[in-house]
């Protein structure tokens, strides 16, 4: 098994790594990047872009080529592009990359990887999204090891995954599955892990998702307007993830 020794206090300024993905920036700003995925589903999608509208606040949304292809979505992406959020990807397929109870067993070999990922940049070029424009990738399931981040590097791109300590990445649950989480106790596990660490949620990458399907009832959506609020009322400054991993980014093109 391979192991990776994380500092649980990170020094001003440093990077947070987990398995060669970053995740989490600077400990000594109170910055967030708020992060959206999207695969099958996209029904919160024009409530999340009239919120962030709203708040004044960039997010990052990083969907599959399957939900790029998709017609029904094309319009959300065009307006998510034409309000300057950053576009990019989570693979084609949404694959699985390595073994859930054995992490460093890849189930994907460098090739498959490879060349899905480049399906998914194809799909975003039909938006005018170039793969120097999105050079941030987050893999599919949030799940992901040391060769998968190295595969990511040789191809020019930073991996990055959601900072750990809140169940905000659990609002795809519904109440057919053992972890179901309620929206309100994921708004309170925002919250309270903000209150009750040293750091709060300085430098955090918060991950939710773009839709969640039918199954859950209870659309954790409809609580970000408060939990933007709340935050911007503690200080903290939603930002770009090229703000919160200083690298080279083009601008998106409009």
């Amino acid at each position: 098994m391979i192991l990776l020794l994380v500092s649980p206090v990170l020094a001003r300024g440093q990077v947070q790594n987990v398995f060669g993905g970053m995740v989490r920036g600077d400990l000594g700003e109170k910055k967030i990047a708020l992060v959206f995925t999207g695969h099958e589903f996209a029904e919160a999608g024009e409530e999340i872009l009239k919120t962030l509208g709203q708040h004044r606040a960039k997010a990052a949304f990083f969907f599959t080529g399957d939900f790029y292809r998709n017609p029904d979505f094309e319009n959300l992406i065009i307006q998510i592009k034409g309000k300057g959020h950053y576009l990019s990807a989570h693979s084609d397929k949404h694959l699985l990359y390595c073994d859930w109870g054995k992490r460093d067993s890849l189930l994907v070999t460098k090739v498959a990887f490879l060349e899905d990922l480049e399906r998914n940049y194809d799909e975003m070029r039909r938006f005018g999204v170039d793969k120097s424009e999105a050079p941030f990738f987050l893999p599919p399931y949030e799940w992901y090891n040391d060769s998968i981040s190295a595969w990511t590097r040789e191809a020019g791109l930073h991996l990055i995954n959601f900072s750990s300590g809140t169940r905000s990445h659990a609002d795809y649950t519904d109440p057919s599955m053992p972890n179901y989480v309620d929206s309100q106790k994921i708004l309170h596990s925002i919250l309270d892990y903000e209150s009750s660490q040293p750091q709060g949620l300085n430098g955090f990458i918060l991950l939710m998702h773009i839709g969640v399907g039918p199954k859950r009832v209870d659309k954790f959506h409809a609580q970000i307007p408060v939990l933007l609020q709340t935050l911007r009322s503690r200080g903290y400054e939603f930002v770009s993830l090229s703000e919160l991993f200083p690298i080279e980014v083009r601008e998106p093109s409009k």
